[in-house]
């Protein structure tokens, strides 16, 4: 069983045993998508730490997401709920890039790929994202490959 998945569980009971709502209510959830994302498809796997952490980066952008939704009708409470559940989610996530690695990263990226101009961004962003890995949001490279190019 991969490490990630146990470590969410174990995390679970503890929040479970010291009635922490708002860790046990996000681990369920977290932990359930991983479920979910295990029986789907024709036959039932087990998911790699990998494939877990693929998981709960999309259930974090899901909360970013959300947060910003309920923020824009003036939902103030129901926003802040959805950021917490997203910062809980970001302690299991590698640390995110600072602005100015993924600046030096895709200058890298586009001098060894020789990109001229917008039309190699998606060459850009292949090698970027396959660097990356997860360490920064893909709006956030996208940004910085187009203010690079453009």
């Amino acid at each position: 069983m991969p490490e990630l998945k146990d470590r969410l569980r174990a995390d679970l009971t503890t929040a479970m045993k010291g009635r922490d709502e708002l860790r046990t209510a996000t681990l369920r959830m977290v932990l359930s998508a991983v479920t979910a994302e295990e029986v789907s498809g024709k036959e039932a796997r087990e998911l790699s730490d990998e494939e877990v952490q693929a998981v709960l980066r999309r259930e974090a952008k899901k909360r970013r997401e959300a947060a910003d939704a309920f923020a824009g009708a003036g939902r103030a409470d129901q926003a802040e709920r959805e950021k917490a559940e997203e910062g809980v989610l970001a302690t299991y996530l590698p640390a995110q890039l600072e602005d100015a690695d993924l600046t030096a990263l895709v200058a890298d990226v586009i001098t060894t790929t020789g990109a001229a101009g917008m039309k190699d961004m998606g060459k850009v962003m292949g090698a970027v994202q396959g660097r990356v890995a997860g360490r920064a949001d893909g709006g956030r490279v996208a940004a910085e490959v187009r203010r690079q190019l453009g």
